[in-house]
């Protein structure tokens, strides 16, 4: 079965974004590829709240998601739009993942667990949660592909998730991204093929790259990894579609080799030792 990563420069229209979506999957089915993996916030990238805010709509008014969704149906393929900022009911937003089949429907949509909130000693400053609220549970989705474990970017320095993933039947771990630089240099791939290892499961992690229209820049470097954690592709620092071979076989391969989703056990309380 063949995987496409999309790595994206997303800006500041919707519009734009989802042209390079559409024009990713008709892309990706003539390479004949299953399913398309694409970044996170791939339909917007804005760090001005009030230009972005006008955007930023319920679902079923989300242009890039409709566009998505026709483009799956006509060429027959299956899309995981990595994330779309979206209003909730509540008028809250989220960091929303969507899994679309192959005629255009949603399988599945997962909000951002985790949410980053850090100062980092560039001096970059996110509190996501000032815009949006977390997500309140995991999801796993059967594709072509195999099951397929939900999450985004932030969230890839949590195992606790992935264990779950991985205990509910994933053989994919999708972790679709907009990295910055300092940390994706520092973090990125080694966290990535971590959670790999740690599943016995393949991870396809598609990202954001390069300079952005509102002035953020991210890392790039989409990750295709088997379950053995080696690195099957990786994207660079340009925008653009890869094409990976995914083996479900191997993750069989790999877990009877080290099975360690056999040998999890619950913690149980930790007993401290006091000096």
């Amino acid at each position: 079965m063949i995987a496409a990563l999309l790595q994206m420069t997303s800006g500041i229209d919707p519009q734009a974004n989802a042209r390079v979506i559409v024009d990713a999957v008709d892309e990706a089915r003539a390479g004949g590829a299953a399913m398309l993996f694409t970044p996170e916030m791939a339909g917007l990238i804005d760090r001005d709240r009030t230009r972005a805010a006008t955007a930023i709509v319920p679902e079923d008014q989300d242009r890039v998601l409709a566009a998505v969704r026709d483009a799956a149906a006509r060429h027959g393929i299956w899309v995981h739009i990595g994330s779309l900022a979206v209003r909730r009911d509540d008028g809250r937003l989220a960091n929303r993942g969507f899994v679309i089949d192959a005629g255009g429907d949603i399988r599945a949509r997962y909000d951002k667990l985790h949410l980053f909130d850090v100062d980092l000693p560039t001096g970059e400053s996110w509190r996501e949660s000032a815009s949006y609220a977390a997500g309140e549970g995991a999801v796993a989705v059967d594709t072509p592909l195999g099951r397929v474990g939900l999450s985004i970017c932030y969230d890839l320095r949590f195992p606790g998730l992935y264990s779950a993933l991985s205990d509910a039947g994933a053989t994919i771990l999708a972790v679709p991204a907009a990295f910055t630089v300092p940390t994706g240099r520092a973090h990125w791939e080694t966290l990535l093929r971590a959670r790999a290892i740690e599943a016995g499961a393949f991870v396809l992690a598609a990202a954001q790259v390069g300079t952005h229209q509102d002035g953020r820049v991210t890392y790039g470097h989409s990750l295709a990894i088997d379950p053995w954690g080696s690195v099957l592709r990786d994207m660079g620092e340009q925008a653009g579609l890869a094409l990976v071979d995914i083996d479900p076989a191997r993750v069989a391969d790999v877990r009877a080799r080290i099975p360690v989703l056999d040998h999890r056990r619950s913690i149980p309380e930790v007993a401290v030792v006091a000096s």
